[in-house]
């Protein structure tokens, strides 16, 4: 099939275009460069160098993908930014490469849909199915868990981390980590209850989704601290796969936890 890039783009010899793929009027694509098959990079998009994406990816005007870290210890190190499969890029988002002294990469996963004016700055990983709506702003360093929803206008601060099946309300801000499998919203972050919708579509057991209510009413209903919270949910819930992924979240929070 070849690939179909307009006359007027500037694709580096060094680039490398998968089957199938177009590329639009006036698009850069830099050298060293990897675009899989069947991908569609619009009109005015700039690649820059070190960037690698999956196939079928849709990525839309104006977005800068692969550009310089917005860090003052940044040098010119050779970084990369990784994206995957089938991923959907609206209009003027940014993502950034990483840095060697955080992951040396950012990376951005399967089945990912990042809407219009979002930023995924340096040695963020996002996990595949997320949906990040207009405007989320991801700091450096952040990691968002597989199956998160980001409702617009919302911002993550760096370090921290958010759990997967959670969903964040438009205007949300967070600044510690938030627990996977719930739901919140507000500039002074609020979590409210399990996300049992996205749960249930999902795919969870009944039975999974009350060990879960029982944890979420341990923990953020029993005025317990988190170490009395983990020990209560432990005996009371046991340790299943849900429960057991929960606590190691706990587990690895060094920027405290959202209750």
């Amino acid at each position: 099939m070849g690939s179909s890039i307009h006359p007027t783009a500037i694709v580096h010899p060094q680039a490398r275009i998968g089957e199938g793929s177009t590329i639009g009027a006036y698009s850069v694509i830099e050298a060293e460069v990897t675009i899989g098959e069947r991908a569609n990079i619009a009109s005015h998009v700039v690649i820059h160098s070190h960037t690698h994406i999956g196939s079928g990816a849709n990525i839309s005007s104006f977005a800068v993908l692969g550009g310089a870290p917005q860090h003052t210890r940044y040098k010119g190190e050779p970084t990369t930014l990784e994206i995957g499969n089938d991923v959907v890029i609206r209009e003027s988002v940014t993502c950034n490469r990483g840095t060697e002294f955080g992951h040396g990469k950012t990376v951005i996963k399967d089945r990912v849909m990042l809407m219009a004016y979002c930023h995924v700055a340096h040695d963020c990983v996002v996990g595949s199915d997320v949906i990040m709506a207009n405007s989320v702003q991801l700091a450096g360093h952040v990691e968002v868990g597989d199956f998160v929803g980001i409702g617009g206008v919302s911002a993550v601060t760096q370090f921290c981390r958010v759990g997967a099946h959670s969903f964040l309300g438009g205007g949300s801000l967070l600044r510690k980590d938030l627990p996977p499998y719930v739901i919140g919203k507000g500039n002074e972050f609020e979590v409210q209850a399990i996300n049992l919708v996205g749960l249930e579509r999902r795919g969870f057991s009944p039975e999974s989704l009350k060990r879960l209510r029982k944890v979420f009413k341990i923990f953020y209903l029993q005025n317990l601290t988190v170490s009395q919270a983990i020990e209560k949910i432990v005996v009371e819930v046991g340790r299943e796969p849900e429960v057991d992924f929960f606590l190691k979240f706990l587990d690895g929070s060094k920027n405290g936890i959202l209750r």
